[in-house]
């Protein structure tokens, strides 16, 4: 195991009524702007109870964050925050949104003079941040209490990340019943995006690390387990609240650390979508089965642990190895997320491989993988395993 250190100061807030404690969490009197997307926590009752728990506080609302947070739309919320002198961002919503509420807590407290574009990809420093507090509607990316934001620019098609103690959001709220309201698209995704983030970083090498193991096999055996009673009615509050945590702790710290990660299927995924469009959580379903293909006899032996413990699968290690990616392609198709390109009307792998490859180099993205030995070029045959 290697060293590491670990912190994590989000607060959890976690059950059916615990939006009630945004109420402990924000002072009296701030000065609070509330980020959304759509309309559906109004729909869903999320808003009202919202409002309820922030009574005696300012509210300046900001809502249309998109699905892949964009940065034009941001900045217009950054000028939105600074001219009402908000004090604190409360971020309602999935992934997207809590994404969206980091940068804009960030940017609005950057000096006027520096591009905050310069926040994506970490390439200038930040030296404070407003306080954050969330309450995590659909669960998928474990962004609710880590210091990870993705952001998208579409007229340059980027996606990229940053990633800041700053950021950490100070609270969550996490009630299991916001997924009664859930579309089957939705859910799927966030079940494809959770068991990814567990995969990226367990199915590396061994390096001696039991528990960490443990934890992802856990995580990874669970969201098989609640996945068909959560798809079947998203109304099971037993299997929605386990589908919950599974992915909060699947980005909470502990399971990547002291071990090697991999990463190399958000890099190419995050590609995918800020060129062709394609839901995040479906173009990890297209690149992993893929790139576990391609990269099988580096990741035999991790594969073949995989297969046994989560699967429970026998045999040598090659042929454990091939069923445990056969039965991953095939939980993905039963979580509703379809794992070929021409699903989603690419159907010209090889342009694709060749645009993906472009964009990694174009992002400096040359040393991918837990050994930092996969290229652009070899993304690209990922990709082409995807057709």
């Amino acid at each position: 195991m290697n060293n590491f250190s670990v912190y994590n100061p989000t607060r959890i807030h976690f059950g059916h009524g615990q939006i009630a404690r945004l109420a402990d969490e924000i002072p009296a009197g701030a000065r609070v702007m509330l980020v959304s997307g759509g309309g559906s926590i109004r729909r869903n009752g999320v808003h009202a109870e919202v409002m309820a728990a922030l009574a005696g506080r300012e509210v300046i609302e900001f809502a249309g964050v998109e699905a892949n947070p964009e940065y034009e739309t941001l900045l217009v919320a950054v000028a939105e925050g600074r001219c009402n002198g908000v004090d604190w961002i409360l971020g309602v919503g999935g992934g997207s949104v809590l994404d969206a509420a980091k940068f804009i807590a960030a940017a609005i407290l950057l000096p006027t003079d520096i591009d905050p574009w310069l926040i994506v990809g970490n390439r200038t420093s930040l030296a404070a941040a407003l306080p954050i507090a969330c309450v995590l509607t659909l669960p998928a990316t474990g962004s609710e209490s880590n210091f990870t934001s993705v952001i998208t620019r579409r007229g340059t098609k980027d996606k990229i990340s940053f990633k800041n103690p700053l950021v950490f959001p100070r609270c969550c709220v996490m009630d299991p019943a916001v997924c009664r309201s859930l579309p089957p698209r939705q859910l799927g995704n966030g079940l494809v995006d959770a068991f990814v983030h567990t995969t990226e970083q367990y199915l590396t090498y061994a390096n001696d690390s039991r528990l960490q193991d443990r934890l992802a096999e856990g995580i990874l055996q669970t969201l098989i387990e609640v996945a068909p009673p959560l798809l079947a009615d998203p109304g099971d509050m037993a299997a929605a609240a386990n589908f919950m945590w599974a992915a909060n702790q699947a980005m909470f710290g502990l399971v990547g650390a002291g071990r090697p990660q991999d990463w190399t299927a958000h890099a190419i995924s995050h590609e995918l979508t800020a060129l062709f469009g394609i839901d995040h959580g479906q173009t990890l379903a297209l690149i992993l089965p893929s790139l576990l293909e391609y990269g099988l006899a580096a990741k035999r032996e991790r594969l073949a642990q995989y297969g046994r413990r989560v699967w429970g699968l026998s045999g040598e290690d090659e042929a454990v190895a091939r069923a445990a990616i056969n039965r991953t392609r095939d939980f993905f198709e039963a979580c509703g997320v379809a794992t070929r390109l021409a699903d989603y009307g690419v159907d010209d792998a090889d342009a694709a491989a060749r645009a993906v490859q472009a964009q990694l180099q174009r992002h400096g993205r040359l040393a991918l993988g837990e050994r930092q030995n996969l290229t652009p070029a070899d993304c690209a045959a990922i990709v082409r395993g995807a057709a």
